[in-house]
């Protein structure tokens, strides 16, 4: 089939919705209940016990509990969307039983230049998240790149990749990587001690399977993805978004996180993860660090390449900068068994001082 492109007239539409209110999809969840912030700290392979203890949430179900933060956007029909990215900025911890209302705006357009499919529209939106007091708990940034299909397939930058197969030795690494994660839990890490320089604990995500992706959505709730009738109500509102399958049946372009044959249609080399799965690991691997009393301000994470399935994920970090009392940025990345980085970040956290 002949996918859509970017045309004046589409683009001009979509410029026209800047610094308007968008429609805001049914959330997967609303309120972090304790339930949810197991199956999302479930869904990212995060195992600190604080969570249930202290009965607060990761800090990244945000991506749960909104769909535009998560990737979700509306215009330009039929014209795939790469996820890009996340800044998410934080006021205070999410509790149990909070309740969260996203509300989002999109921001200007930006068009970019790519070698991936020559024209690439860069689309932004803004997301408060308020409480039933009406008090703003967090915002955040999220972006995708909008490619057309069909120019990214006949580029080619990208060439299949053949799945890394793994030996002994490889997963007796990972397997002993899990089993010896750093969680820094209630050993307070004080802002005096902390060095510039210092490297964070690394974590391993993977190697990554269709199976650990099923329970990513299990966690997160995934944008698109519906049954029965309510998926065909879906393509019913949304033609474009029901791309045939090899039984002519309509299914959503986010199948090319585990359909093989899609994802290659669509100019990438192979069934690849979720992008704000990625964002999750870096705050997975910041919050090890800073322990139960630190806190986590800002996170800031680009996505630069495919995490393809049998992909193994490395999370890094180090110390950048001691700021203000207790201010500490840290610089990130997620390198794969290929030593290419797949997702660079900072984050900003407030770290407890041993005067106070």
């Amino acid at each position: 089939m002949t996918f859509p492109t970017i045309t004046d007239e589409t683009l001009a539409a979509l410029r026209a919705r800047v610094g308007r209110d968008v429609p805001r999809p049914e959330p997967y969840i609303e309120v972090a209940t304790r339930d949810a912030i197991r199956h999302w700290a479930h869904g990212i392979g995060d195992r600190n016990p604080y969570w249930a203890a202290a009965r607060v949430a990761p800090p990244t179900i945000l991506f749960a509990m909104d769909r535009i933060v998560s990737g979700y956007v509306g215009g330009l029909p039929g014209i795939h969307a790469m996820y890009g990215g996340t800044e998410f900025r934080w006021r205070r911890p999410i509790r149990e039983d909070d309740r969260l209302v996203g509300r989002s705006v999109l921001l200007p357009l930006e068009e970019k230049p790519s070698t991936f499919a020559k024209r690439a529209i860069k689309q932004t939106y803004r997301t408060t998240f308020g409480d039933d007091a009406g008090a703003i708990v967090a915002e955040a940034d999220s972006w995708c790149f909008r490619t057309e299909r069909d120019t990214a397939r006949e580029r080619r930058k990208y060439a299949p990749v053949e799945p890394h197969r793994y030996g002994q030795a490889e997963l007796a690494r990972i397997r002993e990587a899990y089993r010896t994660e750093a969680i820094r839990g209630a050993t307070a890490r004080y802002w005096e001690d902390v060095s510039v320089g210092e490297p964070l604990d690394p974590i391993v995500k993977g190697p990554l399977t269709i199976t650990s992706i099923v329970a990513f959505v299990q966690g997160w709730g995934s944008l698109y993805v519906r049954a029965h009738g309510l998926a065909f109500d879906l393509f019913d509102r949304h033609p474009a978004l029901g791309i045939p399958n090899a039984f002519a049946v309509p299914e959503p372009p986010e199948r090319v996180h585990w359909d093989e044959a899609l994802a290659r249609a669509v100019g990438v080399p192979g069934a690849y993860d979720y992008g704000p799965e990625r964002v999750a690991w870096l705050g997975h691997l910041v919050t090890n660090w800073i322990g139960d009393d630190g806190f986590l301000v800002r996170l800031a994470v680009q996505v630069r390449r495919h995490n393809l399935i049998g992909d193994t994920t490395w999370c890094r970090g180090r110390v950048r900068a001691r700021g203000a009392p207790g201010e500490v940025t840290l610089e990130l990345e997620a390198v794969n068994q290929r030593d290419e980085t797949i997702a660079v970040g900072e984050a900003t956290v407030m770290l407890p001082r041993r005067a106070a």
